[in-house]
């Protein structure tokens, strides 16, 4: 019973998604139009049920590169109203059209000069007459065998939001480095799809000593830059070796003339490198296996291009080997 119950609910909703999909046309490409010639961002209002899911709108709109934010009809009332500046385009989110308090709102808006497209299921609505623009919300029936919970309408809502966000980022040529950027505290698995190259310590931030120069040359550079690891580049740039910290700790307990060594004698040979363009996650990936924190980044002759640090790819202290 619950099952079916259960798959009803999902159904009907599934129908007011197809019965909003097949109603959209000119208005919508005129809501675009409207947002991409605007000077300002996108204002997003509603109230109860409908609000919610414009803050999820607004948000998905942020992240996505149009410049939004959600503004309470009551507390823009009462002195918000002053966030909003003459260029921005509102939507405004009511499905039945005669929310009060959203359409006092719009009456100072309009005075203001602001262009306003409604979001309603409500045609003939006061909303819809307010309004510049009207996207059709509108669902055959609500999933509430009340018909007095909002369920396959604010789905409907939350689509046709999603809906612009994407048209928009299209429009605007918004591509996943724009994304990345506009979520720098994103989840570990969003950081690992960039390209190595993207991460990597580059120029005078790789540290570099030559084969011939001392062991007491690599030691000071492996202190001045920190990362744990010096490579060691031949003339053609060639990546011959890299000499770590704990390469160091060996050499010092084993050899009792460290500061007459080389840094070819001191190093690792052939060191595993990656090429420039793996994603970060084969980089963490590689170095999970091998137990390493540092990775050459080469290109397809084995020129050195730069150098991967852990920690470049995760924060200090965030993360362990799983052995």
């Amino acid at each position: 019973m619950s099952i079916e119950a259960a798959k009803q609910v999902l159904k009907i909703e599934e129908q007011g998604l197809a019965a909003v999909r097949e109603r959209i046309g000119d208005e919508f490409v005129r809501a675009v139009e409207t947002v991409l010639s605007s000077l300002g961002r996108l204002v997003i209002t509603g109230i109860g049920k409908s609000g919610i899911v414009g803050q999820k709108i607004s948000a998905t709109l942020n992240s996505t590169g149009t410049p939004s934010f959600f503004l309470h009809p009551v507390e823009a009332m009462h002195g918000d109203l002053g966030m909003v500046m003459a260029g921005d385009v509102i939507l405004a989110i009511s499905y039945s059209g005669e929310t009060a308090e959203l359409n006092g709102l719009l009456i100072s808006l309009k005075e203001r000069g602001n262009k306003i497209i409604a979001m309603t299921g409500g045609g003939s609505s006061s909303l819809a007459a307010a309004a510049d623009i009207v996207l059709d919300i509108r669902v055959p029936k609500e999933a509430c065998p009340l018909g007095l919970a909002p369920t396959a309408s604010t789905t409907a809502t939350l689509a046709m939001g999603d809906a612009l966000s994407v048209v928009l980022l299209n429009r605007k040529k918004f591509q996943a480095e724009d994304f990345r950027l506009n979520h720098p505290g994103g989840s570990l698995g969003q950081r690992l799809k960039v390209k190595v190259t993207e991460v990597m310590l580059a120029g005078k931030d790789i540290p570099v000593v030559s084969p011939g120069d001392s062991a007491a040359d690599a030691l000071r550079v492996l202190n001045e830059k920190n990362n744990g690891a010096v490579l060691v580049v031949g003339q053609g740039k060639n990546v011959l070796g890299i000499v770590t910290d704990g390469d160091v700790r060996r050499a010092v307990v084993g050899l009792k003339g460290f500061s007459a060594l080389t840094a070819e004698q001191l190093m690792t040979e052939n060191p595993i490198c990656i090429d420039g363009d793996r994603l970060a996650a084969d980089a963490l990936s590689i170095m999970q296996k091998h137990e390493i924190t540092a990775l050459p980044i080469v290109d397809g002759a084995n020129k050195l291009q730069g150098l991967l640090h852990l920690h470049n790819l995760l924060g200090k202290g965030e993360f362990r080997f799983l052995v």
